[in-house]
């Protein structure tokens, strides 16, 4: 396993500047592949092949489940407050009403 820099993004970062960008840094770009689109994904074997690849695909899915329960439940698409102090101590109750139904989840029911 390399030591090489890697940087994750949506599918919308499947653009042929984005990739080549950043490998012309040395960076490895963990976009996920727009399959849909006309010419298919600008991300071949160099980078699909790997493992680890499919790991940072996974952890993506993971991180985007919150975002969109923030959206959904905690209806936090629009926000309700001004200024950017209340919005991030929004967001830190969002996060942490989150946490809490998580760690609920893994708790084990007592009979």
């Amino acid at each position: 396993m390399s030591l090489r820099t890697r940087v994750g993004a949506d599918k919308g970062y499947d653009t042929r500047d984005f990739v080549e960008g950043y490998r012309r840094i040395g960076v490895t770009p963990h976009a996920a592949m727009n399959t849909g689109r006309s010419g298919g994904s600008v991300i071949d074997g160099r980078t699909s092949r790997h493992e680890v690849f499919l790991l940072s695909q996974r952890f993506r899915k993971r991180i985007e489940e919150v975002f969109g329960w923030e959206k959904t439940v905690a209806t936090f698409r629009k926000t309700r407050f001004r200024g950017k102090q209340r919005n991030e101590m929004a967001s830190l109750l969002v996060g942490a009403a989150y946490n809490l139904l998580r760690m609920a989840k893994l708790m084990v029911p007592i009979a």
